[in-house]
């Protein structure tokens, strides 16, 4: 142990310079934080479902609230209970044994309930198909949707992009 300690005082702290993707989060936050502000008394809970998708979205969503996109200095959380949430995050095609969840889900959030569908999954059943036999359909097929993001999977920069996008309207 006192050798690491030593070696690391030696060498010191090493990490990789921020890119410009870090400029155009700042950006991105400057435009989020009056409005969350003003809009949601200064937090936006965001309630995340996986409705069925492999999990490349949600790799994404904790890359956004890592201590590199940072998500939560805009004001923005997620919240386990859909009664405290703004905002439901819904990522994957709904799968028939998610549907009646997802419909709970949305019933139980307070009104005007946003709702983001996140990945090419939840906008239109992606690779798995509307024809297969677990898929109830997309999101928008389920409840009603007011943003679709775009990509497998989107980056942490488009979730952030989707999220404003969301709170604007």
């Amino acid at each position: 142990m006192i050798r690491i300690l030593r070696q690391l005082t030696k060498i010191g702290s090493i990490t990789e310079p921020l890119a410009e993707a870090n400029n155009e989060i700042e950006q991105l936050g400057k435009q989020l934080d009056p409005v969350i502000r003003k809009r949601f008394a200064g937090s936006l809970a965001i309630r995340a479902v996986d409705a069925g998708s492999c999990n490349g979205c949600e790799l994404e969503i904790h890359a956004a609230n890592n201590a590199y996109y940072d998500i939560e200095r805009f004001g923005i959380h997620f919240t386990a209970s859909p009664r405290f949430a703004d905002m439901l995050l819904v990522t994957g095609p709904v799968a028939r044994n998610m549907e009646t969840a997802l419909k709970m889900t949305f019933d139980a959030m307070p009104q005007p309930a946003l709702v983001v569908a996140m990945g090419d999954c939840a906008a239109n059943c992606g690779v798995f198909g509307k024809d297969n036999y677990a898929i109830a359909g997309a999101v928008s097929d389920i409840i009603p949707v007011d943003v679709i993001i775009h990509g497998c999977p989107p980056t942490p920069t488009d979730i952030i992009q989707g999220i404003l996008q969301a709170i604007g309207k």
